[in-house]
């Protein structure tokens, strides 16, 4: 008996010690591991007590620190908090797997604090920012070698907002090899069973083993009981890897299951998802990663790829994310990138304005793909990005905007004062396009709206017009090409005859849809229409509201039921262009520099200028900028060094002799870097 009892209480102080050391192994801070001075990640000397940070810790780069991240890695550190500089090596290939990863100054290492202006410390705005530097503009990594970032969960982590990349007023790059293009259309029919396709367009920086999809150009039909819960079901869109490219010549690892057009005008796209810096979850199906730019940061990302992330249901935790900028990161771009399977957006643009996201490719999201969030955003770009599969999700826990039913728009807005073109959008749920602001009793759709002269004024976000809409396509949307201030769908939920006045018009230059069912729904008031072809859809407008509109240069081919249903109001004809509208133009141009490099001749500036009419000129630091593309969407100008000044100052003029007020003003030293 007396042995009984031992072993009874010799056990139960074995399984009170174990329980006791389990409770400190959750319970104790994991260690931290401070960088002592600059140098490589993997030298010891790096390292207070000169030991190189080993996996679950938590490490801190210093301020006035450069660490070079030299390693491939699978042990995960559970948070990287860089108040130095944390640059990734370009010359190998590198894997850091992390919790959290925070860009910010300060010695704060806790792991809250998403609401970065609430704890930041005061800075000094002569200093360089923190800076995470997965590659840099002038110096992307090489093509030869990856850089890749996992997103790992650690147990006590927030899940709501764990793992991530968050910066909090530092400087934030990615930047992989150049693609010369992301995403072209097919340049020969696609049939079933081929392995060898032809492209429009040669493509460089495309390499064996990328993964690359064809879109769907057969949109799914009630009609033919093709119609599913979701495009993603039964869905013709086709995912492939590379086994050869030669120029134009693409050999695929399997062959097509289906047809993919290219008849004239109308062709399936060809994209290309692989790059050589990555960002990803490393288990989504325990907890997707996410990303994000607070007020004051810096940075731009080129030719990254952001997969697997995005946690679904959760407000304001999306694959990009830039949260409540404002003006503070202008020059900021988002170029090449691929976002793909998100579970939760690809691009947002929350409370930012200036924003240039082009080139881009979005493939398979939860709710809205390139998202405009809270009504106030203006002055962004969106230029030649590929929407494909933006699938319904559900309105998200306390959103901003409680109308929206987040139910799959290739692009979605509440503030037109933007600039959309030369984008496409395939195989949506719900819409290709779609601008929504109608009234609720819940909630005031007057907002305060940033000015060209940078003040802010109380404005009804339905009467705010395009800068630009010029040279968009949608194509096989089952059931939205462009609903502009539409209904929803359960037929509730348009602008309520409020819009623009004529003016100021919406004007839609050059719009193409084909192989869809319903093209365009125009329910806001005062829209000049300059350009429309429609090809093999069931109708062309439906339930339009022809207040002030104004159509000219529109062809219609292979329409099956009605070029015109249920409308409010009579179709206005092209004799009568421009009808009761009387446009202005008192708009001036918006300008944003895109990168600056040293070279041999001086200082090499590229930028963006948009503008509602033509751009006379763009003027850097009092010389005239050079065009690249038509109305200066795209210049250069080469500064000599003999003239480089301290700062750099970008403005526009228009043809109608509106002058940029508020130029865009960079510091040479920082924009050496990239803006």
């Amino acid at each position: 008996m007396k042995s009984l009892h031992r072993l009874i209480r010799s056990s139960a102080l074995a399984l009170l010690t174990c329980c006791s050391l389990a409770t400190f192994a959750q319970t104790t801070e994991p260690p931290l591991a401070r960088s002592a001075q600059s140098g490589r990640w993997s030298d010891p000397t790096t390292w207070e007590e000169e030991k190189v940070p080993q996996a679950g810790a938590k490490v801190q780069i210093r301020g006035g620190h450069r660490v070079v991240y030299d390693v491939d890695s699978r042990q995960a550190m559970r948070t990287v908090f860089v108040a130095g500089t944390l640059t990734f090596a370009s010359d190998r290939d590198t894997c850091l797997e992390v919790g959290l990863l925070k860009i910010q100054p300060g010695n704060n290492t806790t792991e809250d604090g998403f609401d970065c202006d609430a704890h930041l410390p005061e800075v000094d705005p002569s200093q360089p920012k923190p800076a995470l530097e997965v590659g840099t503009a002038e110096h992307p990594i090489d093509a030869n070698h990856t850089a890749l970032i996992r997103l790992v969960y650690f147990e006590g982590m927030d899940k709501e907002s764990c793992p991530a990349i968050v910066d909090c007023g530092g400087r934030m790059e990615f930047h992989g090899a150049e693609l010369n293009h992301t995403w072209v259309k097919l340049g020969a029919p696609a049939k079933v069973g081929d392995t060898v396709i032809t492209l429009a367009e040669s493509v460089t920086g495309w390499r064996v083993g990328d993964r690359v999809f064809l879109t769907a150009t057969t949109r799914q039909s009630k009609e033919y009981k093709t119609f599913r819960p979701t495009v993603r079901d039964n869905t013709q869109t086709e995912e492939r890897l590379v086994r050869a490219v030669n120029g134009t010549t693409l050999t695929l690892d399997q062959p097509l299951a289906f047809e993919h057009i290219a008849d004239g005008a109308y062709r399936g796209e060809v994209a290309n998802l692989s790059r050589n810096v990555i960002v990803e979850s490393a288990d989504p199906a325990k907890a997707r990663g996410h990303t994000m730019y607070h007020r004051g940061s810096a940075g731009a990302i080129s030719y990254t790829e952001f997969r697997h992330l995005g946690k679904e249901g959760v407000l304001g935790r999306y694959s990009i994310h830039f949260h409540l900028c404002r003006d503070t990161m202008r020059g900021a771009s988002v170029i090449g990138a691929s976002i793909w399977d998100s579970g939760n957006r690809w691009i947002t643009i929350h409370g930012t304005d200036y924003l240039i996201v082009r080139d881009c490719v979005g493939y398979q999201s939860i709710g809205h793909g390139f998202f405009l969030e809270d009504g106030t955003e203006v002055f962004n770009v969106l230029d030649h990005n590929l929407a494909v599969q933006a699938c319904a999700g559900k309105p998200l826990p306390k959103q901003v905007l409680p109308f929206d039913h987040n139910d799959g728009a290739g692009f979605w807005w509440a503030n037109s004062e933007n600039t959309f073109t030369r984008n496409v959008a395939a195989e949506c749920d719900e819409y290709g396009y779609r601008f929504q602001a109608p009234p609720t009793a819940d909630f005031n759709l007057t907002l305060n709206v940033p000015q060209p002269d940078g003040t802010r004024r109380a404005t009804d976000i339905r009467t705010l017009p395009f800068v630009r809409f010029e040279d968009n396509e949608a194509h096989c949307q089952r059931r939205h090409s462009l609903n502009l201030g539409g209904f929803s769908a359960d037929l509730k939920g348009d602008v309520a005859g409020v819009g623009p006045d004529g003016r100021h018009p919406f004007v839609i230059h050059n719009f193409k849809a084909w192989d869809v069912h319903w093209p365009l729904h125009l329910r806001s008031p005062s829209v000049m229409l300059d350009g429309l072809d429609v090809h093999h859809a069931e109708y062309v407008m439906w339930r339009a509201n022809y207040v002030r509109h104004a159509y000219r240069r529109v062809t219609l081919d292979d329409i099956s039921r009605n070029p015109d249903l249920e409308p409010t109001g009579k179709q206005p004809v092209a004799a009568d262009y421009p009808g009761e509208l009387q446009p202005v133009d008192d708009l001036p141009p918006q300008t944003v520099i895109t990168s600056v490099s040293q070279t041999d001749r001086g200082w090499l500036v590229r930028g963006t200028t948009s503008d509602n009419g033509v751009v006379k000129r763009v003027l850097v630091n009092g010389g005239e900028a050079r065009a690249l593309r038509e109305n200066f969407a795209e210049w250069e100008t080469l500064l000599p060094a003999t003239t480089a000044r301290t700062e750099l100052k970008a403005f526009a003029e228009d043809a109608a002799g509106n002058i940029e007020q508020r130029p865009h003003i960079l510091s040479i030293p920082s924009a050496t870097v990239h803006p």
